[in-house]
């Protein structure tokens, strides 16, 4: 069945020869029916600090449940120069858009403008209640130190409700709770610092519970990834505290899993020019980490009040911290009892740093330094539920690399980095003795971050320089899930940017070149006949070539509006694993 709504191509109006944004991100696939809109703000401009307020109210004679809800942003943005902002939307506390701006890219003051999507099905218990929201996108308009910031951004926020949801399409969470119940993001600026919510009355009949998380890198944390060691970190005019970071989720203080924090790098990232037109993975439309903390009902429901936080191991200053909790109840039963019966999760990481830099008087210094970090653990937890004794088991393995290349002198500035971050997961959910009905079921998800980023500067004898950057980015995800008695059904995930761009400068200071090349691929395959492959490559900040559905059937993108892979893992486990954006 065919996309219903714009097509990619119209949304972001790909043209080969143009400056605009360009990406190879689907769109959300829609039901092919007439949806009900809400629009959350329109034309709203963005050229102050001040949040935009606004009133949200359920589509009439829409009333869920909905077989699918999608959230439309459309930004843009006129004028030469601004920063890449921060873009939040919340509804109550609870965020529902979370990502960055892009900077301008068109000469001479024309219009850039990008179109992000995410699908908030999952979030239809939110969404079914009139509240306040507000869109927050902090801009300076203005001139400062001499330099005028003339990039006014503009906006339109668009909520589309599809009907028709009866249940086969999937359980939704029933409850959505903000961890930021006071509002607004919270800044974890140090190792100590929390995002933390009490929650004083949660349902009795909590049956599952996963936690959205977004960590954003900000400030001096904005480039946590080339954070060295303390000792040597002056050195090179950069942030200490090392490049491992992790988000600790914890429950009453309790260790209850860890969030893996990826990569983003935003339009100004390093160079400007590494992300004209293609900006990187995931950019302009963060994806929260979807962590499972079914272990803990029995916890969390047990009548008693309970602290959800958030801590970020090695933060410097600071990580914008926000999630959401969600609560699948058990619409048997009243309340459901259980335990955790089994956590080796520790709070601290074990952390192995190798230094092997050199300086000299001069202030001159060069070597390489590496840092790693391994982590297993197991949680298990059971629920008695209307259904009989359920038992979550979550084993995960979490392994963290990085190397830094590193020179600095009168001539000389070298920063590069290898980094990768892998995250394997099996979720093991077994009811009763594991035979006969529901019998047992196994979600195993693996994740890798990989990134590679140069940044060298160079100057020669006779006074001209090169500025060298390169990045190669990417969002690699598989899934197998299973059911007992059935063959294990597999999705996979790839969004990979590649970039790179070198100044080239005179002996006086003044530019001379730029020649810059980038290319996003991003491919998406499930066992249900799902296939999706697009590729944009430019060159010199021109989108040079759009190609789809290589190594799709016939050469043809197919994806399914109601993403059969997640109805699959939705009707063997009662909840939602996110592949899709």
């Amino acid at each position: 069945m065919s996309l219903a709504g714009p097509t990619l191509a119209q949304a972001q109006a790909l043209t080969v020869g143009s400056r605009n944004v360009a990406t190879a991100d689907p769109l959300v696939p829609r039901p092919p029916t007439t949806p009900c809109t809400v629009t959350l703000f329109s034309g709203q401009q963005f050229a102050d600090f001040n949040n935009k307020p606004f009133d949200y109210t359920p589509a009439a004679g829409c009333a869920g449940p909905w077989e699918k809800v999608v959230l439309a942003v459309d930004f843009s943005i006129t004028g030469t120069r601004q920063y890449d902002r921060t873009a939040r939307i919340w509804l109550g506390n609870s965020v529902i858009y979370f990502g960055t701006t892009q900077e301008p890219s068109i000469p001479g003051g024309g219009t850039t403008s990008w179109h992000v999507e995410r699908d908030l099905t999952d979030y239809s218990a939110l969404l079914a209640q009139a509240q306040s929201g507000y869109a927050e996108l902090g801009n300076f308009v203005g001139t400062y130190n001499g330099v005028v910031y003339d990039g006014i951004i503009t906006g339109t926020a668009t909520l589309y409700f599809y009907s028709g949801g009866d249940g086969n399409d999937g359980k939704r969470p029933d409850q959505v709770l903000s961890l930021n119940q006071n509002g607004g993001i919270a800044s974890l600026a140090q190792p100590s610092d929390q995002l933390s919510a009490a929650f004083s009355a949660l349902p009795k009949n909590i049956e599952r519970a996963y936690l959205d998380v977004f960590t954003q890198s900000q400030s001096a944390d904005e480039f946590w990834f080339f954070d060295l060691p303390d000792d040597i970190a002056p050195l090179f005019q950069d942030t200490g505290s090392t490049a491992f970071k992790e988000a600790l989720v914890t429950i009453d203080g309790q260790p209850a899993g860890i969030s893996p924090i990826y990569p983003w790098i935003y339009t100004g990232g390093a160079d400007p020019i590494l992300w004209r037109p293609i900006p990187g993975v995931q950019t302009l439309s963060f994806e929260p980490y979807r962590l499972d903390l079914t272990p803990f009902v029995g916890v969390l429901g047990d009548g008693s009040a309970h602290t959800v936080a958030i801590s970020v191991y090695n933060a410097a200053n600071y990580f914008a911290t926000a999630a959401n909790l969600l609560l699948y109840l058990d619409a048997g039963a009243s309340t459901v009892s259980g335990s955790v019966t089994t956590n080796t999760l520790s709070a601290t990481p074990v952390v192995n740093v190798v230094e092997n830099v050199t300086s000299a008087p001069d202030g001159s210094a060069s070597g390489s330094v590496s840092v790693t970090s391994n982590r297993s653990y197991t949680i298990t937890g059971t629920a008695n539920t209307s259904h009989g004794a359920v038992t979550t088991q979550i084993d995960s393995k979490i392994a963290f690399s990085s190397v830094q290349q590193l020179a600095t002198s009168n001539t000389v500035y070298q920063q590069d980095t290898v980094q990768r971050t892998d995250i394997d997961t099996l979720t093991t959910r077994t009811q009763g003795n594991g035979k006969g009905k529901g019998g047992t079921q196994t979600l195993h998800e693996v994740r890798s971050y990989p990134l590679t980023f140069d940044y060298d500067y160079i100057t020669a004898a006779d006074g001209s320089a090169t500025l060298h950057s390169f990045a190669d980015q990417e969002f690699q995800q598989r899934v197998d899930a299973g059911v007992s008695g059935n063959a294990i059904k597999t999705a996979t995930r790839d969004n990979h940017v590649v970039t790179t761009v070198t100044r080239n400068y005179d002996a006086s200071g003044a530019l001379v070149t730029t020649p810059a090349t980038a290319s996003q691929t991003y491919t998406y395959a499930d066992p249900f006949g799902a296939c999706y492959s697009r590729k944009v490559e430019a060159q010199d900040r021109l989108l040079t070539a759009v190609t789809d559905g290589a190594g799709c059937p016939g050469g043809h993108n197919q994806l399914s509006w109601h993403d059969q892979f997640a109805k699959f893992v939705s009707n063997a486990w009662g909840a939602t694993v996110k592949l899709l954006p």
